[in-house]
């Protein structure tokens, strides 16, 4: 009979997991963990599971009692285990590739058993003076001046929404921290404006900050996916003649679909002119400036108010770790920096509080995972690794320009190719050959490769067309895995045309 509100608790069940027992099950988890990534490949990539499979297995009520771990662990891997995709998987290269390294796995599990919060200097001025460092090695790293000051956030999406609002901030005589956006006939409406190939984050913060998706403009592109300088002069021309008061650019390097580099020099003298903040986005592209020859995607981002480099992208560290940097950190806390009395402290100019640099006043100890793969992997280790993954895509890229029936979309200037399956013999359809039935018949290509459990793709748009994207970053990559998708890509091509018909 369970105990009422008023029976005596046994002491002995009060309190955290037992130490000799916690011992015996982390080792079980470190021997599954260390299994797993040394097999992974014997997994399917994507999770084949039906919408609602594994939420059927799972009791719909919390436990009334304790559980053994071993049964935990248990229905770890006989339920969850089979619904999930494998990102750390070789053969996973949708979306952008990324990896949860040895050394970011570990720093993750210390991260963990710490627990600390990395608000105040004062609350573990570990966790702040690491952060401080890791994200001056990663500024020289990507070769940013040292007047960039960094703070780690959890995705790009967030890191955007701080920086934009910072170039909110920066209009100061408006006063919209005070008086906000609503009902003010004293303020113009504002405007943002980036590439027409840039992530839905911007629009995201566009609408948080009160921008609204009106106050995004997207401007044309050239022939390479890059935004048009000309056509960014002449957008800010006309809005400024129409009311609008323009107070920001968002540039890109390494777009979502399809990696371009916008022109960075030619953005910043725009901005520098109708003084405006400009903001990089190089979530993806950023880490590619730690090779030499690829020190050219950066050009002119030195000129930038802040920019944004997420290491769980392209740099090994486990999911979350994104890098905000910006030149006027000032302005950054001012546009966030609230401080109680219960989060007072004494220490005052001496420490920075990174609670004050944006939304959040929790803040995980991400910094020590980064500084372990820093460290284990080095400047000779980064660089290697990264200038694998760029060959292994120049390698598909010329096999796709070689073959036939396929097609690639766009440049190839990082590790990401775009491609489209254009048979030559289109089927026996009415539409058949016609753009339309090119996007079904990719996305059935999409949908065959990933089912097969040996690659995983995901797939975007470019100019209108379905492109299939393959995105290599994975340190478990290897060419014989990008060879077996294209294999696979090759074998399935025809069937799927030929179902279609």
């Amino acid at each position: 009979m369970a105990n009422s509100s008023h029976d005596p608790v046994d002491p002995s069940s009060l309190g955290d997991m037992d130490p000799e027992e916690f011992r015996a099950m982390a080792h079980r988890v470190v021997d599954w963990i260390a299994d797993y990534l040394a097999d992974v490949d014997r997994f399917p990539v994507a999770a084949r599971v039906s919408p609602g499979a594994i939420r059927r297995q799972l009791p719909a009520s919390p436990p009334e009692h304790p559980e053994p771990m071993e049964h935990i662990l248990a229905d770890f891997e006989r339920t969850i285990l089979p619904g999930l995709t494998h990102w750390n998987h070789p053969g996973f290269m949708g979306y952008f590739g990324i990896t949860g390294s040895g050394p970011g796995i570990l720093g993750e599990m210390l991260a963990a058993a710490l627990n600390v919060n990395a608000m105040l200097w004062m609350t573990s001025p570990s966790a702040t003076e690491l952060e401080e460092v890791a994200l001056g090695w990663l500024r020289q790293l990507i070769g940013l001046p040292s007047d960039f000051f960094g703070t780690i956030n959890d995705t790009a999406s967030s890191s955007t929404l701080y920086a934009l609002a910072a170039a909110r901030e920066a209009l100061g005589s408006l006063r919209i921290r005070q008086l906000g956006l609503p009902g003010r006939a004293d303020l113009p409406r504002l405007r943002v404006y980036a590439s027409e190939e840039v992530h839905s984050s911007v629009d995201k913060a566009a609408i948080v900050l009160g921008v609204g998706q009106e106050g995004l403009r997207k401007i044309p592109t050239d022939h390479a996916f890059r935004l048009d300088p000309a056509a960014l002069s002449r957008a800010i021309a006309e809005d400024r003649e129409r009311g609008w008061l323009p107070f920001a650019v968002v540039a890109v390097v390494g777009t979502t679909s399809t990696t371009s580099v916008d022109p960075v020099p030619d953005i910043a003298d725009i901005c520098q002119d109708e003084k405006l903040w400009l903001h990089v986005d190089a979530a993806y592209g950023g880490s590619a400036a730690i090779v030499p020859e690829l020190r050219w995607a950066l050009d002119g981002c030195d000129r930038a108010d802040s920019i944004v480099v997420n290491p769980h992208k392209w740099l090994f560290t486990p999911i979350d770790c994104s890098v905000l940097y910006t030149r006027h950190p000032e302005t950054l806390r001012a546009a966030f920096s609230v401080v109680p009395e219960y989060l007072r402290s004494t220490e005052g100019d001496a420490v920075r509080n990174l609670m004050d640099y944006g939304v959040s006043l929790g803040r995980r100890f991400r910094a020590l995972k980064l500084w372990f793969v820093l460290r284990y992997f080095g400047r000779d280790g980064l660089i290697a690794r990264l200038r694998e993954h760029v060959q292994l895509a120049q390698e598909l890229a010329r096999w796709v320009d070689e073959a036939s029936d396929f097609e690639r979309l766009a440049p190839v200037p990082f590790s990401t190719v775009n491609l489209r399956y254009r048979p030559r013999q289109a089927g026996t359809g009415a539409d058949a050959g016609t753009e339309e039935w090119l996007d079904r018949i990719n996305a059935r290509l999409e949908a065959a490769v990933n089912a097969t459990g040996r690659a995983f793709i995901s797939h975007t748009r470019i100019r209108g067309r379905y492109a299939l994207h393959v995105a290599i970053g994975n340190l478990r990559t290897t060419r014989e895995h990008v060879r077996r998708l294209w294999d696979l890509l090759r074998e399935l091509g025809p069937a799927v045309v030929a179902e279609a018909s």
